[in-house]
Order: C-alpha cells, then structure tokens, then sequence
C-alpha cells in the first residue's frame, strides 16, 4: 500500500494514482447546516469555485461516510491509473469505506487489520478536499512484502579481492506494525496548511487511541517514475517476472490476495550491481513531487531503516510511535470557549472521541496546563462543549515558522 498527492496530481506517500492528470473542480451541494452533517460532496465539471483562500476554520480531518462515496470516486478517478490502497474501483471504494466503518466502531484489544479512512472536509464550501487513512496492523491474514537493503561481502585474500556487494532480501519485517497509507489531496487546495493538516491530524489520532497501533508506525512513499508511470526499477526486475507493467502490478497488489507477489516475486536475495544503472540509482529515492510530504513525516521523526518498495524501490519512512513528535508533545486538556481568544501559535487540536474524531488548526496560546482555549467557531468545528476533553500539539515542530 502506499500513499500520494496532487499537482495536477503531485504525489505524497504511496497509495496514489501515477498519472499527472488535471482534475475537474471540486463543487458540490451548499455545505447542510449544524456541526454534524454529512458530506455526500460530489465533482462537476465546471460549475461554482472552492473558496480562494479558505479559513482555517472551514478545514477539518473527520472519518470517512459512506455519504463521501461520490466525492472519493470523483478524487480518485481524477487521479489517473496506478493506484494501490484507494484502486479506480468503485465497488473496492465502498468496500474500503465500509472497513473503515466498522474498524471506528470496534472494540479492540490489540491493533489488528482495522483500516481508519479520513477525508479532508472543506466545510463552507461543502467539498471533500481530500483523505488519508491508517491500517492499524499490515500483514496479519496475508504477507505484506517489502526489499530489506543489505551488504554481502565476497573475499579471498589470495586474489587480494574485496567487494561489498548490495543486496536486495524479499521481507516480511513490518508483519504487525501500523501503516500510514493514501494521502490524496485535491490540487485546489494545494495551499497554505491544508496538506499538513490532513498529514499530521491521523498523527492525533495515533495519540489518542495508541492502544489500538503497533508499536511502530511505517509509511512506503512513492518512488521514481517517469511522467507515463515507467519505473526504472521495475522495468530493471518486476517486468521479467509478472509480464506486465507497472501500472497494472501496482493495481493489482491494490485489489487482490497479495499472494500473487510470493508466487511470482524472487525468494532469494538480489545483487543489486546486476541491475541497470538506471535501476540502481533510483533505489530509495522518491519521487520528486513526494519529496514535501516526505519532508512532513521527517519533521515529525519518521527515518530510513533500510527498507524499499518491491515494485518501485521508493523509500520506507518508520518511528516508533511514542517518538512521533506529534504523538510525543501532544497532551491533553480541556476545553474553554471564548469570543475573542487571546490567538499564538498555530496548533493542531482535535477531540478525543473515535468515530466522532474531529481535526483542525487553530491559533491557541498553551499558557495554562490543563485547559486550551478555543474560539467558538473552533470548537463548533470539533463538536466540543465547554469543558470536553481535547488533544493539542503545535502544527510544527519547535523552531519552524509559524
């Protein structure tokens, strides 16, 4: 699974469409009134704009509905061909939703394949502007699969020989760890804060309810490719042993059983120096247009471990999940409603409910320990009450602009 972004459509983490492809305007409905409304938001060609710069207070992370069917297959579909977590599949998008559905409303006692599905929700506008999601726990009911980068060492000090060789090891290492997955934001609403928002709010919810992730959180971000969806590395070894494009590949591992890749993938380790050097030089590096929303995840304490995707050979960003910054300084308050909040920096803050999960950013002074003061169009936007528990953690880390 992997995760993506926008341009046309620029790439973030992969799950995400390959093709660059401009997309119809986002329009919808006129957004229903009260705080607890739902979505059905659709694309139109043409028809009335997204606000040009929306407030901060019109952006919030909730879960996905199955009302948001329409606007996620609007999303994408405009995203062109490739896709892995979020397939151009309507009947495996409705699938997704319903697992996320019923993943909000389980009771867990330890993380398993829960799949959490968010969308970005532009609240005057009435327009879904994008989603992300979290598996709670990859590889459980079938192998998730991943290149371990290694070094193999051939000598004889006879000949006076010495070579450390690069090598590829087919991997199962993140059996059981939380997967960060299909980040897709539309390109309108590629501005101000709004792909750190929808980034960083799952990052929240990992806080609140840590009991129900691993202790590792991982995320496989989109590796090179050319404008036409070509991988380097994949026409170097993938094609040779699944007589198909990348693309294709790509959506297949999407919507099928996974056991495909064991049947056809190499078992033993691959010398790396036998590819193409076209091939080698593409190894853990991302995409150019997935460079910024890898950057969010370092920011946030996500390292290279050594491991790449086994089509593209994008990297794989990893933390432990008390490390996340996000997860590390957020705490928890209550919430105190005011009409002229005394403002700060900007902050991410969110309820502490599960399905009823709410995000946005706000201007916040943490000056009191227990308690965080909110506008009121703040904490309409988080369903908070007077006093209700929240979760809030600066929108950079220390030291960034604000």
């Amino acid at each position: 699974t992997r995760q993506l972004a926008f341009l046309p459509f620029h790439f973030m983490e992969k799950g995400a469409a390959r093709s660059e492809k401009r997309s119809e305007k986002i329009t919808s409905r006129p957004p229903a009134t009260g705080r607890k409304s739902s979505l059905s938001t659709a694309w139109r060609g043409g028809g009335g704009e997204v606000p040009a710069r929306p407030s901060i207070h019109m952006m919030i992370v909730r879960p996905i509905e199955s009302a948001d069917i329409a606007a996620l297959e609007r999303l994408v579909m405009a995203g062109g061909v490739g896709l892995t977590n979020l397939p151009r599949d309507p009947g495996v998008l409705r699938e997704r939703i319903s697992e996320s559905a019923r993943a909000f409303a389980a009771e867990v006692s330890a993380p398993g394949e829960q799949r959490y599905l968010f969308v970005l929700e532009d609240t005057e506008a009435g327009a879904v502007a994008g989603t992300c999601g979290i598996v709670a726990a990859v590889g459980l009911s079938e192998a998730f699969y991943s290149y371990r980068v290694g070094v193999v060492v051939h000598a004889s000090r006879e000949l006076g020989v010495y070579n450390q060789m690069p090598t590829l090891y087919l991997s199962n290492d993140h059996t059981g760890c939380t997967e960060l997955i299909g980040l897709l934001l539309a390109p309108h609403y590629r501005r101000g804060d709004n792909g750190r928002l929808l980034s960083k709010a799952r990052l929240l919810f990992l806080a609140e309810h840590a009991d129900r992730f691993a202790e590792k959180v991982f995320a496989e971000m989109r590796g090179v490719s050319d404008e036409s969806g070509r991988s380097p590395f994949w026409e170097a070894l993938g094609r040779h042993f699944f007589t198909m494009d990348f693309p294709r590949a790509d959506y297949l591992s999407g919507v099928l059983s996974k056991a495909f890749i064991a049947e056809l993938m190499p078992k033993y380790p691959l010398y790396v120096p036998l590819l193409s050097e076209e091939a080698q030089r593409v190894i853990g590096q991302p995409h150019e247009m997935t460079r910024a929303a890898m950057r969010l995840l370092e920011e946030e304490g996500f390292r290279q471990e050594g491991y790449v995707d086994i089509f593209d050979a994008g990297p794989t960003l990893e933390s432990r999940l008390k490390d996340i910054r996000a997860v590390r300084e957020s705490r928890r308050a209550s919430a105190t409603i005011a009409d002229s909040p005394s403002g700060g920096e900007l902050h991410l803050v969110s309820n502490a409910r599960l399905a009823g999960f709410r995000c946005c950013l706000a201007r916040t002074a943490l000056g009191h320990p227990e308690t965080v003061q909110l506008s009121a169009a703040t904490a309409r936007c988080l369903d908070l009450a007077e006093g209700d528990p929240l979760r809030v953690v600066p929108l950079r880390p220390r030291g960034g602009n604000t």
